[in-house]
């Protein structure tokens, strides 16, 4: 018999782990534990992947000329669509009003959330590490990166004899890592199911109530992400990246539906490396580079819910923002999202950042709590996206031929 594509397999799996969450709530306990190694699997590879990835792919890049070219070419989209993702938030959510009339009963008490939150300021001198062992242990993935980039642009720089063979060291672990990642992403199916069944059960007994009293909220943010996921990127990687947007979704069906399944980018990161490289067409240099930088930095749709989530906020309690506070939510949904990997409850504590900017009650993030789960599966999705269309732009200005 005929294999079956691993991308069905996985569609297979989370319409059989919605139906087993809905139905078999009280078993969801005995499959949970597949969703759980799945994602330690994962965030194993992650430090290793990325350090290695960068070193070799700024390695690749050689000069320092061409290392200061894409950095201003991947900052450039990063912050392009960014503003064009919080923009069409800005819209929807004033289109839609959500915040009119909602059930403030649904709100609940958060402790501890401004205790996380730290300037921009703050967050830019943080990138440079005290102890890079430490930052590693600790998942911190600006300073990994930051070090990473020392890294591999002194690497260049060193005598060749030294620089030959620790260039191939590089090159071997990354291949190593991505044959560990090749035979992780086996098992993705069975980790997915236990993902979702384990969400689709917590929410099973308030799914009525919560399309009820947040469907209008969940309509402007799921709304904001498609037109900034099916239109907007779209528009930028056919003009600008002059690719297919079409066949580019359809080689990045696996790292997408497990962003969607996980709501991670960096758990994702993995699959999203060998997917650019390998379906997209896009060269070890310029993935190794541009995407472990988007899945930390790089938060389309992150910026975009801040943005969505505070103006309801500020709807729901009667609060009126003018344009010039609404052009604050802006900026600062902008500046906070390019921290929001690492800190923890990064989209949560980002949110009381912009709150306190505008100086909204941090009382509100309660209101979105029930929800805030549900929409990170979709906003998640959209960082990835992002992240692979940045990709397949930038080889493209690069001269590189694509697959789609």
């Amino acid at each position: 018999m005929p294999k079956l594509a691993l991308h069905w397999q996985i569609l297979i799996a989370l319409v059989l782990s919605v139906v087993f969450g809905l139905v078999f709530t009280d078993y969801v306990v005995y499959v949970t534990w597949m969703g759980d190694v799945f994602l330690r699997a994962l965030r194993m590879l992650i430090v290793p992947l990325i350090f290695a990835s960068i070193v070799s792919g700024v390695t690749g890049i050689g000069t320092a000329r061409n290392l200061g070219r894409m950095s201003v070419k991947t900052f450039s989209y990063y912050l392009t669509t960014s503003i064009f993702a919080i923009l069409t938030g800005l819209f929807m959510v004033n289109l839609l009003q959500p915040g009119r009339g909602a059930d403030l009963g649904l709100s609940g008490r958060v402790e501890g959330l401004d205790a996380g939150a730290e300037s921009f300021g703050q967050t830019l001198i943080n990138i440079i590490p005290v102890n890079i062992v430490e930052a590693m242990a600790a998942d911190n993935m600006l300073s990994i990166i930051f070090f990473a980039i020392l890294f591999g642009f002194f690497t260049i720089r060193i005598r060749t004899d030294l620089q030959k063979p620790l260039v191939k060291a590089f090159n071997a672990i990354f291949e190593v890592m991505m044959r560990i990642t090749m035979f992780v992403i086996r098992f993705t199916p069975l980790g997915i199911f236990g993902i979702v069944s384990n969400v689709v059960s917590q929410h099973a007994d308030n799914m009525v109530s919560l399309a009820n009293s947040m469907g209008i909220y969940m309509l402007a943010v799921i709304g904001a992400l498609s037109i900034h996921a099916l239109l907007t990127l779209p528009l930028l990687l056919s003009i600008i990246g002059r690719a297919n947007p079409l066949k580019h979704f359809r080689s990045m069906s696996l790292p997408l539906l497990t962003a969607f399944s996980t709501s991670s980018s960096n758990a994702t990161l993995p699959l999203t490396l060998e997917a650019v490289e390998h379906n997209v067409g896009v060269s070890r240099e310029t993935t190794g580079f541009v995407l472990p930088m988007g899945a930390t930095v790089n938060m389309d749709g992150t910026a975009l819910y801040e943005c969505v989530a505070a103006l309801f906020i500020a709807q729901a309690y009667g609060i009126e923002l003018s344009l010039m506070q609404q052009g604050i939510v802006v900026l600062t949904a902008l500046l906070a999202s390019i921290g929001a990997a690492g800190i923890p409850m990064a989209g949560l504590v980002v949110i009381t950042i912009i709150l306190t900017a505008v100086g909204l009650p941090l009382e509100g993030v309660g209101l979105i709590l029930a929800v805030d789960r549900i929409l990170d599966m979709f906003r998640t999705t959209v960082n990835v996206w992002s992240d692979s269309c940045g990709a397949a732009i930038i080889a493209r200005s690069e001269g590189e031929k694509l697959k789609v």
